[in-house]
């Protein structure tokens, strides 16, 4: 049975009405945009503290970190979501419950919390080892300055651990990207979600999903390009090559 291949079906009306077949896929892309942008903020801010956790000196700060990282590293992502999705509105009160279900856009806010802690953990994983990496005389040097241990970590050790994991949490960012694909199972419609929906109304499976593929490429090449200048921006001579 011969594939019948219409590279034209971008430019025609989609069955809800809401522009051509390219506007539905477009309209997918910027959800999933829009969904890794605030899953990264949630990641960055949240990988953060446990990071630093991880490199206190207090065992309880210590544990809490490890806790979380083991917690989120060790469960699949799929999985998670289902538990935020489905399983949390049932283990709460009544009320809280009834108002997570009715929440407007649910499957995004779902979504981006998920992934964005499923990434934390990844991020906190990646500060404790930049953190570990730089030399024991500049963390001496901050206290025989008199600076305290918050002051120590924000002028010092933390701007030089994110500019040394600057490569590592590229990779992280475009792991989050790509992993909003699994968001479909709850229902958020993004790209990979408006592809499938694409294939199934016009049967044009092939010039779906791979029209999904170069727009997933072409956002990843945005990324690392606009990454590879910030690298060079705050490179650290010594520490990361400025090439």
């Amino acid at each position: 049975m011969n594939y019948n291949w219409n590279w034209h079906i971008f430019l025609e009306p989609n069955p809800m009405g809401t522009g051509t077949y390219l506007d539905m896929l477009l309209a997918g892309l910027v959800l999933t945009i829009k969904t890794a942008l605030l899953a990264w903020v949630l990641a960055l801010i949240f990988g953060s503290v446990i990071g630093v956790l991880r490199t206190l000196p207090s065992r309880t700060a210590y544990w809490i970190g490890f806790c979380w990282v083991e917690f989120f590293r060790n469960m699949p992502l799929l999985v998670q979501l289902f538990l935020w999705f489905f399983v949390l509105p049932e283990l709460l009160p009544r009320g809280a419950g009834l108002w997570l279900k009715q929440l407007p856009n649910a499957p995004y806010w779902t979504a981006a919390i998920g992934i964005g802690f499923f990434m934390s953990a990844r991020v906190a994983v990646q500060l404790q080892a930049g953190i570990g990496s730089l030399p024991r005389g500049q963390k001496n040097a901050a206290t025989a300055l008199g600076l305290t241990t918050v002051q120590s970590y924000r002028y010092i050790l933390l701007p030089m651990a994110f500019r040394i994991i600057l490569p590592p949490l590229t990779s992280e960012f475009l792991n989050t990207i790509k992993n909003t694909a699994v968001a479909i199972t709850i229902g958020l419609i993004e790209l990979t979600g408006q592809a499938r929906s694409m294939q199934e109304f016009s049967f044009q499976v092939f010039e779906a999903f791979t029209a999904a593929t170069v727009l997933y490429l072409l956002v990843n090449f945005i990324v690392v390009t606009g990454m590879r200048f910030l690298e060079r921006y705050v490179a650290i001579p010594g520490y990361i090559s400025g090439k």
